[in-house]
């Protein structure tokens, strides 16, 4: 049988893809689940330990500035983004390896996509599930081929996990698109799903009725 021209060939298990940076998306306060800032000091440490920089939104506060604080004490390195209008209400870290002062929210999110290798969505609220859907919609769209995943600290993302299968059985989503999003509990096993992560070979969205 031969392969279609646009299919790419398997080629077996994947190699690993090179994670340098990695942008992690989560909530300017702390909440009041211990597990969940466990599991954000576990994965900056981790960061930290295997040379891969933390791309955040260059808060001081909540787990933005858990995640940024815990990678500096360890030695990594942390580069935050920021709009210039949220400085004072997010409290812009200043004592981290670089700190990026943006114009807009649209620039904030445009600088993360392009420094960075892959996505992780902490626990967080509106603004994190915004940034969540929208770097999960370019790569629907192509715009990006880069992994994207929850790290679904206490069960935290099950309620959207359960949602996004609704959207499937209700054909509204596509169960290939539905796997662009990876997720796991534990931020080793993240990473390494970062690391093997195969794009699903999808034809153009705009060619077929029913996409989603």
């Amino acid at each position: 049988m031969t392969a279609s021209p646009d299919r790419p060939k398997s080629t077996g298990d994947p190699a690993p893809r090179p994670i340098r940076s990695v942008c992690v998306y989560c909530a300017s306060s702390t909440g009041n689940n211990p597990a969940i800032i466990e599991g954000a000091v576990e994965l900056a440490t981790m960061l930290a330990a295997e040379d891969i920089e933390l791309v955040y939104g260059g808060g001081a506060v909540g787990l933005m500035g858990i995640m940024a604080d815990t990678v500096m004490a360890a030695g990594g390195r942390v580069t935050g983004i920021i709009p210039i209008p949220l400085m004072p209400r997010e409290v812009a870290h200043r004592d981290i390896t670089r700190l990026v002062e943006v114009a807009s929210m649209h620039a904030r999110k445009a600088e993360m996509v392009e420094r960075s290798d892959g996505f992780v969505a902490l626990p967080g609220g509106f603004g994190t599930l915004e940034e969540l859907a929208e770097v999960l919609t370019w790569a629907q769209l192509g715009i990006h081929d880069k992994p994207v995943g929850l790290l679904n600290i206490d069960g935290f993302w099950d309620h959207l996990l359960s949602f996004l299968q609704r959207c499937i059985d209700d054909r509204v989503l596509k169960e290939k698109n539905r796997r662009l999003l990876l997720n796991c509990d534990t931020p080793a096993g993240l990473l390494t799903a970062l690391r093997t992560y195969e794009p699903a070979y999808e034809p153009k969205w705009l060619t077929e009725p029913n996409q989603g």
